[in-house]
């Protein structure tokens, strides 16, 4: 549990289609304007939800609430993994500069926790697969661990965090 940062700026720009309606639209008045903001907060958790919903990872009680850009979520997942992959698919999303993971782990087993690594410039899967393993062709081990957030292994892009497992022999 903690929070996590992001780069608000940089990922999935899902939020773009609600800005826009915003700025198509009158400014209400003052008295209207905290109404206004809280209906675009509500559209933002909806599709968060929706990403989550569409994501696969199974979630028992799963919230996700926002203040400012920070996305709160909270759940039960079965899996370390689980809940990573929960943090990450929010966290890169656009307009989103922090998660705060309130989630909790049922897992009887409790595996390694994975290191989040930000893609810089010049990265490639392959390229981080032989910093964190030895071995560049191990990049589909850090594909799969990042998907669905991941659709194509050639598709990385800086400032995205990427969900790097330990390596099982």
């Amino acid at each position: 549990m903690g929070v996590f940062s992001f780069l608000k700026n940089v990922g999935e720009r899902v939020f773009d289609q609600i800005e826009e309606q915003r700025e198509h639209r009158p400014i209400p008045q003052l008295e209207k304007l905290s109404v206004f903001k809280e209906g675009l907060q509500r559209q933002k958790i909806n599709l968060l939800q929706r990403i989550m919903d569409s994501s696969g990872v199974a979630v028992k009680n799963l919230s996700i609430a926002m203040q400012g850009t920070t996305v709160v979520v909270s759940g039960e997942v079965n899996a370390q993994a689980d809940r990573e992959r929960i943090i990450l698919t929010l966290g890169n999303v656009a307009g989103v500069s922090a998660v705060d993971d309130r989630i909790m782990v049922n897992a009887s087993t409790p595996k390694p926790k994975a290191v989040f690594y930000e893609v810089k410039k010049g990265d490639s899967l392959s390229k981080i697969a032989n910093l964190y393993y030895g071995d560049p062709m191990k990049y589909n081990h850090i594909f799969q661990a990042n998907q669905p957030m991941l659709t194509n292994p050639d598709r990385i892009y800086p400032g995205q965090k990427l969900r790097i497992p330990p390596f099982d022999h």
